[in-house]
């Protein structure tokens, strides 16, 4: 019996991503609405690699599967670094979308000098059993366009250029962005670990 995964996310974007990421694995993927797992994780951390860790402990808690979780921000050069760990909470309340968090980018970083270079950046967390705990992570490198490009992925995604792609990362296809995405090489650092440490029966 191959060993199960949970994923800790509800985003539908990050789902695809990571299914896609993982499905070669001898493992099977499950998702918190297959086990009627809805939880609230609060993002109190001060890094990246806190937030993970605190989603990726809460899902294994419940579930008692193990689990992986990450955290990922958009810091730009010209904001000091801004949104970053605030990216999914760039735009304050209940219910606000991505395209009104790429508006408040767009509208921030009026009037500053372009290029308006940028990177993603994305830890991924492992909690396979209450002591076996694994980091990665990865990031990718760009710059923030003045308008949106694109009809993929989510988030900043469409705002989001690639200079080596000459696209953004709206604009690339699910192969593409799980060549280069920050995402993508989190999770690729990540996998040897995994694989070493999740046997049948987990």
């Amino acid at each position: 019996m191959s060993p199960r995964l949970l994923i800790a996310t509800t985003n539908p974007g990050k789902r695809e991503e990571l299914t896609d990421l993982l499905s070669s694995l001898p493992i099977s993927l499950v998702f918190p609405d297959q086990l009627g797992l809805s939880l609230s994780v609060d993002e109190t951390g001060a890094t990246y690699a806190e937030n993970a860790l605190l989603k990726a402990r809460a899902f294994f808690e419940q579930s008692r599967i193990p689990t992986l979780a990450d955290d990922t921000g958009l810091e730009v050069d010209a904001l000091d670094g801004r949104p970053g760990l605030h990216s999914a909470r760039y735009v304050p309340g209940i219910g606000v979308s991505d395209a009104e968090r790429r508006r408040k980018l767009v509208a921030d970083l009026a009037g500053k000098p372009r290029p308006w270079t940028a990177h993603f950046h994305c830890t991924v967390a492992l909690v396979l059993s209450p002591g076996l705990v694994h980091l990665a992570g990865g990031d990718v490198f760009g710059e923030i366009l003045p308008e949106e490009r694109g009809e993929g992925g989510f988030g900043y995604d469409r705002l989001f250029y690639i200079p080596e792609y000459r696209k953004t990362m709206a604009e690339l296809s699910l192969a593409e962005k799980n060549m280069c995405s920050h995402r993508a090489r989190a999770v690729k650092v990540a996998i040897p670990y995994l694989l070493e440490h999740l046997r049948p029966g987990s």
